[in-house]
Protein backbone atom coordinates (compact mmCIF):
# COMPACT_ATOMS: atom_id res chain seq x y z
CA UNK A 1 0.00 0.00 0.00
CA UNK A 2 1.59 3.43 -1.06
CA UNK A 3 0.98 6.36 1.45
CA UNK A 4 0.19 9.99 0.20
CA UNK A 5 1.36 12.84 1.85
CA UNK A 6 -0.57 16.18 2.29
CA UNK A 7 2.07 19.02 1.82
CA UNK A 8 2.03 19.23 5.67
CA UNK A 9 2.74 15.95 6.57
CA UNK A 10 5.89 16.34 3.98
CA UNK A 11 6.94 19.41 5.67
CA UNK A 12 6.97 17.56 9.03
CA UNK A 13 8.83 14.52 8.16
CA UNK A 14 11.38 16.94 6.54
CA UNK A 15 11.44 19.24 9.73
CA UNK A 16 11.92 15.90 11.95
CA UNK A 17 14.17 14.43 10.09
CA UNK A 18 16.30 17.31 9.91
CA UNK A 19 16.02 17.91 13.57
CA UNK A 20 16.28 14.12 14.94
CA UNK A 21 18.64 12.40 11.71
CA UNK A 22 16.15 9.47 12.14
CA UNK A 23 14.33 8.20 9.53
CA UNK A 24 10.33 9.03 9.49
CA UNK A 25 7.89 5.85 7.53
CA UNK A 26 4.89 7.59 7.98
CA UNK A 27 3.46 11.14 9.53
CA UNK A 28 -0.39 11.30 10.89
CA UNK A 29 -1.01 14.87 11.60
CA UNK A 30 -4.05 15.16 13.93
CA UNK A 31 -5.42 19.10 14.06
CA UNK A 32 -8.20 18.10 16.51
CA UNK A 33 -5.93 16.87 19.57
CA UNK A 34 -3.19 19.15 18.67
CA UNK A 35 -0.44 16.09 17.40
CA UNK A 36 1.70 14.96 15.06
CA UNK A 37 2.42 10.75 15.14
CA UNK A 38 5.51 9.99 13.47
CA UNK A 39 6.43 6.40 12.83
CA UNK A 40 10.41 6.16 12.74
CA UNK A 41 12.33 3.33 10.80
CA UNK A 42 13.18 0.37 13.40
CA UNK A 43 16.44 1.28 15.15
CA UNK A 44 15.98 5.56 14.91
CA UNK A 45 13.97 5.66 18.26
CA UNK A 46 17.35 6.50 20.09
CA UNK A 47 17.74 8.91 17.10
CA UNK A 48 14.56 10.30 17.54
CA UNK A 49 13.95 11.16 20.95
CA UNK A 50 17.38 11.99 21.97
CA UNK A 51 19.28 11.94 25.42
CA UNK A 52 16.85 12.69 28.47
CA UNK A 53 14.22 13.41 25.46
CA UNK A 54 16.42 16.31 24.40
CA UNK A 55 15.46 15.77 20.68
CA UNK A 56 11.23 15.68 20.73
CA UNK A 57 11.41 18.18 22.84
CA UNK A 58 12.32 20.34 20.67
CA UNK A 59 10.45 18.93 17.46
CA UNK A 60 7.19 19.71 19.63
CA UNK A 61 8.58 23.54 20.22
CA UNK A 62 9.21 23.30 16.61
CA UNK A 63 5.46 21.90 15.59
CA UNK A 64 4.24 23.86 18.39
CA UNK A 65 2.16 20.59 18.61
CA UNK A 66 2.50 17.48 20.55
CA UNK A 67 4.80 14.79 18.94
CA UNK A 68 4.27 11.35 19.22
CA UNK A 69 7.20 8.89 18.06
CA UNK A 70 6.26 4.97 16.54
CA UNK A 71 9.33 2.67 16.21
CA UNK A 72 8.60 0.63 13.16
CA UNK A 73 8.99 -3.10 13.39
CA UNK A 74 8.94 -5.91 9.90
CA UNK A 75 6.76 -7.87 12.95
CA UNK A 76 3.56 -7.47 12.91
CA UNK A 77 2.75 -8.61 16.41
CA UNK A 78 5.71 -6.13 17.72
CA UNK A 79 4.88 -3.23 15.91
CA UNK A 80 1.11 -3.43 17.40
CA UNK A 81 2.71 -3.82 20.27
CA UNK A 82 4.75 -0.58 19.44
CA UNK A 83 1.42 1.05 18.10
CA UNK A 84 -0.19 0.28 21.68
CA UNK A 85 2.41 1.43 23.92
CA UNK A 86 2.81 2.06 26.80
CA UNK A 87 -0.21 -0.08 27.63
CA UNK A 88 0.92 -3.85 28.32
CA UNK A 89 -0.52 -6.15 26.52
CA UNK A 90 -0.67 -10.04 27.30
CA UNK A 91 -0.87 -11.36 23.87
CA UNK A 92 -1.11 -10.32 20.26
CA UNK A 93 -2.67 -12.85 17.72
CA UNK A 94 -2.52 -12.03 13.87
CA UNK A 95 -5.30 -13.77 11.76
CA UNK A 96 -7.48 -13.41 9.00
CA UNK A 97 -11.04 -13.43 9.21
CA UNK A 98 -13.77 -14.82 6.56
CA UNK A 99 -13.03 -12.54 4.06
CA UNK A 100 -9.06 -12.84 4.33
CA UNK A 101 -8.25 -9.41 5.64
CA UNK A 102 -5.61 -9.51 8.18
CA UNK A 103 -6.82 -8.89 11.94
CA UNK A 104 -5.18 -8.25 15.58
CA UNK A 105 -6.58 -9.65 18.85
CA UNK A 106 -4.79 -8.21 21.78
CA UNK A 107 -5.68 -9.41 25.10
CA UNK A 108 -5.18 -7.26 28.01
CA UNK A 109 -6.43 -6.40 31.06
CA UNK A 110 -8.99 -3.44 31.90
CA UNK A 111 -6.30 -0.91 33.20
CA UNK A 112 -4.13 -1.39 30.10
CA UNK A 113 -7.41 -1.87 27.39
CA UNK A 114 -8.36 1.67 28.65
CA UNK A 115 -5.11 3.36 28.16
CA UNK A 116 -4.57 1.45 24.45
CA UNK A 117 -8.37 2.90 23.73
CA UNK A 118 -7.57 6.72 24.84
CA UNK A 119 -9.62 9.05 25.39
CA UNK A 120 -12.72 8.83 22.92
CA UNK A 121 -11.23 5.93 21.55
CA UNK A 122 -7.96 8.17 19.98
CA UNK A 123 -5.01 5.94 20.15
CA UNK A 124 -7.00 2.35 19.11
CA UNK A 125 -8.25 4.68 16.04
CA UNK A 126 -4.96 6.27 15.19
CA UNK A 127 -3.30 2.45 15.94
CA UNK A 128 -5.87 0.68 13.22
CA UNK A 129 -5.41 3.56 10.70
CA UNK A 130 -1.16 2.89 11.17
CA UNK A 131 -1.26 -0.74 11.58
CA UNK A 132 -3.46 -0.72 8.04
CA UNK A 133 -1.03 1.45 6.10
CA UNK A 134 2.16 -0.74 7.44
CA UNK A 135 0.97 -4.25 7.71
CA UNK A 136 -2.12 -4.29 5.72
CA UNK A 137 -3.56 -5.24 9.30
CA UNK A 138 -7.23 -4.12 8.68
CA UNK A 139 -8.71 -4.15 12.45
CA UNK A 140 -7.52 -4.71 16.13
CA UNK A 141 -9.59 -5.89 18.41
CA UNK A 142 -9.23 -5.50 21.87
CA UNK A 143 -10.33 -8.71 24.05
Amino acid sequence: MSIKFSANEIRFIALFENMTGAMVKDCIIDDENSKVTFVVKNGNMGLAIGKGGNTVSKVKRAVGRGVEIIELSDDSDEFIRNLLSPAELESVKITKNKKGEKIAIVTTDNTNKRIAIGKSGINIERAKLLADRQHEISNIILK
